[in-house]
């Protein structure tokens, strides 16, 4: 971890994480983060599309580190071939600075509009050809970031709390590895293995969590908002009785 201080944890609001990416230079009257009131189908049928992103507040409990371990161990012995190697991923040194993080994966993989001085934009374009380790040192380094989050942070309906269980990750699709090395032609439809590639979309469902080794693959994503709330049911509300979870949904802003 950073020998920085934490930071105070950002709210899990829509209006504050809208904050945070405007602030940084997204432009929110074409992309926005919104509630996703539950899992069920004919909720999810209700956040506006097409979904960029899902960014999960969940609570970091025993069974959820327990799980996660067990996950990377199996990772780093079978790797993960399907894993697009261009997604934008870094690692989170700096405690409390998970919404932060959250919010850069968000964006830095979604074809979102951006200000043409926007301060994010520009630092995900610098830091492109970085390692994750590099981009989590030059993030420490800059002000901005900081600053950015110290004034969101302050913006919640909440009093801040710097301890807290409390943790947030983004999911995204992302090309499948395999299909796009068959379409530049450096792999043969031969060698793609066998049901893990046979999706119409060719697309992957990404969580992006700075405190682990990398990004995580969970297999075909046919529609990303269904496909989170399918995992989130199946290996994190399964995990533990807490209500201290929540959604939001990066897509088209509700109109007024």
């Amino acid at each position: 971890m950073s020998a920085l201080g934490p930071w105070i944890p950002l709210e899990s609001n829509p209006e504050v994480f809208n904050k945070w990416a405007q602030r940084a230079g997204l432009v929110t009257k074409k992309d926005a983060f919104g509630d996703v009131y539950g899992l069920d189908d004919e909720l999810l049928d209700i956040v506006p599309q097409p979904t960029k992103a899902v960014i999960l507040l969940f609570p970091d409990v025993r069974e959820a580190k327990a799980h996660q371990k067990q996950e990377d161990a199996k990772i780093a012995k079978d790797g993960q071939p399907h894993l697009d190697p261009t997604i934008y991923y870094a690692k989170q040194t700096i405690g409390n600075a998970c919404g932060t993080i959250a919010l850069i994966h968000a964006l830095a993989n979604s074809n979102v509009n951006w200000d043409p001085s926007s301060p994010l934009h520009n630092f995900i374009v610098e830091t492109k050809d970085k390692t994750p380790e590099e981009r989590a040192s030059l993030l420490e380094s800059r002000p901005l970031f900081a600053n950015i989050h110290a004034e969101t942070a302050q913006d919640g309906q909440t009093a801040p709390n710097i301890d807290t269980d409390l943790h947030f990750v983004c999911f995204v699709a992302a090309p499948d590895a395999d299909l796009r090395s068959v379409a530049k032609g450096e792999k043969e439809a031969k060698d793609v293995v066998p049901g893990e590639s046979e999706s119409d979309t060719g697309m992957r469902l990404v969580e992006l969590d700075g405190r682990r080794p990398g990004p995580i693959d969970h297999g075909v994503c046919k529609n990303l908002l269904k496909d989170v709330a399918k995992l989130v049911k199946e290996r994190y509300l399964s995990q533990t009785e807490s209500v201290y979870f929540s959604l939001m949904a990066l897509g088209p802003p509700l109109l007024d």
